[in-house]
């Protein structure tokens, strides 16, 4: 594990965002899921963000 948050790949945070997710943490989820998307530039990012939605605006 790193120390440092600027040596994290996506990879690392949609890791994150799935632990968070099973672990029943969804907020936490969402924000390592956005941060991960924000990292690239390409069609993935809405799939990454529809995969991790805001818990605090789903009405679903």
């Amino acid at each position: 594990m790193t120390h440092d948050p600027a040596d994290l790949t996506v990879d690392d945070y949609l890791d994150g965002a799935q632990e968070m997710a099973a672990a029943g943490r969804p907020f936490l989820a969402h924000l390592l899921a956005e941060e991960a998307a924000g990292r690239i530039d390409d069609p993935a990012t809405a799939r990454i963000r529809a995969q991790y939605t805001d818990p605090t605006t789903d009405r679903g």
